[in-house]
């Protein structure tokens, strides 16, 4: 699709009140296509914007009332982009059972139910999906285990959509490492590390947007962080024995499963 070809396109963003999810709104209506921003409050939704819709993705029914909403404002779907996301930093044994279950509900179940109610429009439309993820759920990294589960529950749900729907629909899938959003701040705790150091948002939204017009089906932002998702894709076993060496020289004490520690709005 080329860059002209997103004037008409009708689009659904979740998490479009703050961070990635805000600005590939902003990017996209500005591209000439139609769009749709759901969020918990309209602080943050662009005016710009075909329409909005103020929802809490995680109530009972809410993925189906929200692309039913988009599919009334604009006649349909072209692209669904799940962009709403939260996190948690700390040890895995601290986290209640609400902690885990909030992680598990907002960050796979939710995208789950909007896949599942967004289908029949996109499939209809030779539309996409896009699931923002987050290189925590390609590869491993300590206290960020139950978010990155979840995230990488992500994977999953992609690969499994794209055998499913392939050649009518795309599915995509974006990998951001840290960003600086008010993802943190909203976390019980902040980034606090010396490197990676956040990349800001616009990149990772014009990567979203290249995602969409080029139909790719997977994205890692910045593009250097494949490499450990690669290696610990394809050879896991080097992976773990490399990951805690290539902390050992550095003040941080980073390893490559740190490289992911985290990512966006999502």
């Amino acid at each position: 699709m080329a860059p002209g070809q997103l004037i008409g396109r009708r689009v659904l963003v979740t998490g479009a009140s703050s961070g990635i999810g805000a600005l590939v709104s902003t990017m996209l209506a500005f591209r000439g296509a139609r769009v749709v921003g759901t969020g918990r409050s309209f602080s943050g939704l662009a005016l710009a914007l075909d329409a909005v819709v103020v929802r809490d993705l995680t109530e009972p029914g809410a993925p189906d009332d929200v692309v039913n909403a988009a599919v009334s404002a604009l006649g349909g779907l072209d692209v669904i982009i799940s962009s709403a996301g939260a996190g948690w930093l700390g040890p895995y044994t601290s986290m209640t059972p609400a902690e885990v279950d909030a992680m598990v509900d907002l960050n796979l179940r939710v995208p789950m139910h909007l896949a599942r109610a967004g289908a029949p429009h996109l499939l209809a439309s030779h539309g996409q999906l896009v699931l923002v993820g987050s290189i925590a759920g390609l590869v491993g990294v300590a206290e960020e285990v139950a978010y990155g589960a979840a995230k990488a529950g992500l994977r999953g749900l992609a690969d499994g959509l794209r055998a499913e729907w392939a050649p009518q629909a795309t599915v995509t899938l974006v990998s951001p490492g840290v960003v600086a959003t008010a993802f943190f701040s909203r976390r019980n705790q902040p980034y606090g590390r010396a490197w990676p150091r956040p990349l800001p948002v616009a990149p990772v939204a014009r990567s979203i947007v290249r995602a969409i017009e080029c139909r790719r089906s997977e994205v890692v932002v910045p593009a250097w962080l494949s490499v450990a998702a690669r290696l610990n894709g394809g050879f896991p076993e080097l992976y773990r024995v490399l990951a805690p060496l290539a902390g050992s020289g550095s003040r941080s004490g980073l390893t490559l499963g740190c490289w992911g520690r985290h990512c966006s709005d999502s």
